[in-house]
């Protein structure tokens, strides 16, 4: 951790600043603050898998009969024959989507 990174809590690691924080308001110390810019990089929570062209019309169209967007049908589908391929081979159980 670079130093004055919390200069109002004064801690020394990140761990330290969420417990200070969790026990203080930011109202009480809004005098010591200032304005600052940055940036925030999200990494994807999802993977991409290539699927046909045709395919892919195929279950957009399933999707769109059933309700639901074309990846909540996509993970319904693959999380259903996981759990079928889990209980053929005795594979480990997890949770599905």
């Amino acid at each position: 951790m670079k130093k004055n990174k919390s200069s109002i809590s004064k801690a020394r690691s990140y761990t330290e600043i969420g417990e200070f924080w969790d026990k203080h308001d930011l109202s009480d110390y809004w005098g010591k603050t200032r304005k600052v810019k940055f940036d925030v990089v999200l990494e994807p929570e999802a993977t991409y898998y290539p699927v046909q062209k045709d395919l892919a019309e195929e279950i957009k169209s399933v999707a769109r009969k059933q309700g639901v967007t074309f990846d909540t049908l996509v993970n319904r589908w693959l999380g259903q024959k996981l759990q079928e391929t889990r209980r053929r081979t005795g594979g480990p159980s997890t949770k599905s989507p």
